[in-house]
This record gives C-alpha cells, structure tokens and sequence, in this order.
C-alpha cells in the first residue's frame, strides 16, 4: 500500500469513527473525489484493517461503515492544516465583530495544539503558512459593528428568540423575529416585524443601537432558508419589485476573466459564437449591480433587465486599465 493510500485509510477510518450514523460508498466517492469501485475497495481495505467495523443498510438502502469504540487518539494525521483552518476563521471572526466566535475557535485551536507532541514545530510550520498569506483578510472598507448587538442576535438565532431592538432613529423599540445573518461590505439581519409585516425583510446591523434577546420564543417561517431568501438578490439588498431575471454580455475579450466569476448561486453561462459569455440569474438589487458592472467598463452590456440597463448606459467606461 502506497503512502498516499495509507494516509487515506487512515483518515476513512477516523470519518467512520467520527459521524454517528457512519459513511457512505456516496459520501466517501465526495470526500476523497475517488471512483464508486475505488470507494468499495477502500472500504473492503477498512474492514480488513480494523476488526470493529459495523456496516449496515439504513432505511434508505444505503449501506454505512462505522468504527465502533475505534480509540483513534494515537492515529493523529498532521495537524498544520487545521491549526491554520482555525486561525484563518478566528481572524475573520474579529474582523467581523463576532468574538464570541473568535474566543471559541482561538480555544478550539488551542486545545488541538495541547494534544500535539511536537508543538513548537506545528505551530511554526502553521505561522509560516499564515504569514504567507497576508491577503487572507477580505480587503476594502467595511461597516463596524458592535460585538454587543452581534452576541445578541447570535443567541436570538440559537431559540429562535424574539429581539427587541432600538433601530436607526427611533426612540421606540421594535420586537423583531430574526431568521438569519447576511455578510457583506454591510452585514444585515433577515427579520419579520410582525408589527408591521409578515414578510422577512433586511436590517442593517449597524443602525441597531440596542439589542436584547428576549425569552420568547416563535415560529420561523413556513419552508424559509436563509440560502433561498439570499439568493433573491445579487448582493445583500433586497426589493422584491426589482425581483426577475437578469441578463448580462460580456464581451469576447472579457468572457474567460467573466466565466472565472460567480456572480449568483443559480447563474447560467452561455457561450455565443462570437466568443461572447452570457450570464443570466434571477435576483434583485440593481444598485449593487450597477457597483459591480462598473468595473468592467465598456466590456459588458445589459441585456435585461430595462431599468437596470438605464442605471449602467452612459456609465461604460473604455479606459479602465484593468478587468475585476
């Protein structure tokens, strides 16, 4: 056996120790990107290997292998990626303003290094890595906001609880029913006002002065996820009238850089024989597009939809040195 195999073995047995209800032939051929009869032979080299494996058919006929009482602690893979994994995410958590996060993953981090005998040398190959990559930071400004009424909203998201908020100006509060957390260059809470409306809207996270988790608990809405309700907008803002499908062309000079993009969760790509790159999604936010398109200067037109075409037509510049 090769030592790649080995260590790949290895890392089976610790996933089948580790998940409750065990792993897959499906789960292990996207975990180690490997072929269905690979996946079979690896687990054939796991039963052969440890003499606690349990494989059963679960209700939906799939086959799962499970370590039982496995006593792995000893059969530790290197720990340098996941001492940087951690760091990387504390430092973004600080970043954010969400140090409650970035406490438990310095801790998390800290307990992986205490089970490590050769310390000093992980965590310096771990810093070497870290130090090369400066620009792991998101660059560009941000909005501040206070890790006071972000550890607030946190442990509303854990009940769900209701919060009661003081929102931009307003000397009242507002009781609001929070269903999630929007990040980016302003982060926003996705909340019903039921006061005011059913629907889940937007609240920018830095104009809530006051925030109090309540000991009351509600109902989310009927089939909501935070996924769906973000992939409404091309960014973080949403209007349900600007609410349809988008339609953009990038010109054959730009359409490689273009395709190297994700501009939306759902998009569709279409090659044109010119060498053109459509890009069509369904979203809402044409101000956050119209910043975007921006920097691709005279290289993209808006095919649809109108009035996003009248925000972006005048504003095509062909002296842009450079593609986003």
């Amino acid at each position: 056996m090769s030592f790649s195999k080995a260590q790949d073995l290895i890392r089976l047995a610790q996933i089948a120790a580790a998940r409750r209800g065990g792993i897959t032939l499906e789960e292990i051929c996207a975990e180690f990107a490997v072929s269905h009869r690979t996946a079979q032979r690896m687990t054939e080299a796991l039963e052969g290997t440890f003499g606690n494996v349990e494989a059963e058919d679960g209700l939906d006929r799939k086959r799962r292998w499970r370590l039982v009482d496995p006593g792995l602690a000893r059969l530790q893979l290197r720990h340098e990626t996941g001492i940087e994994a951690l760091e990387i995410a504390a430092r973004t958590a600080e970043a954010e303003g969400r140090l409650r996060h970035s406490r438990a993953l310095d801790d998390l981090r800290e307990g992986m290094l205490a089970r490590v005998p050769a310390r000093a040398r992980v965590e310096a190959d771990a810093e070497a890595v870290l130090t090369a990559m400066g620009q792991v930071m998101r660059p560009g400004p941000r909005v501040s906001l206070a890790p006071n009424i972000l550890d607030a909203i946190i442990e509303a998201l854990r009940g769900p609880f209701r919060l009661r908020v003081r929102y931009n100006q307003d000397d009242a509060t507002r009781i609001l029913e929070p269903h999630g957390v929007l990040l980016g260059h302003r982060t926003y809470l996705a909340a019903r006002d039921p006061a005011k409306a059913e629907e889940v809207r937007n609240f920018r996270i830095d104009l809530i002065h006051e925030a109090q988790t309540l000991n009351e608990s509600f109902a989310l809405q009927d089939g909501f996820t935070i996924g769906d309700y973000a992939a409404q907008a091309f960014g973080v803002w949403q209007d349900p009238e600007q609410f349809g499908e988008v339609i953009w062309r990038f010109a054959p000079e730009a359409a490689e850089r273009a395709a190297g993009f994700r501009f939306h969760p759902r998009q569709v790509l279409e090659r044109e024989d010119d060498g053109s790159l459509l890009v069509r999604f369904k979203a809402s936010g044409w101000l956050e597009m119209t910043w975007h398109l921006y920097q691709w200067g005279d290289k993209v037109e808006v095919i649809a939809p109108r009035g996003l075409q009248t925000l972006v037509n005048g504003y095509q510049r062909s002296d842009l040195k450079a593609l986003p």
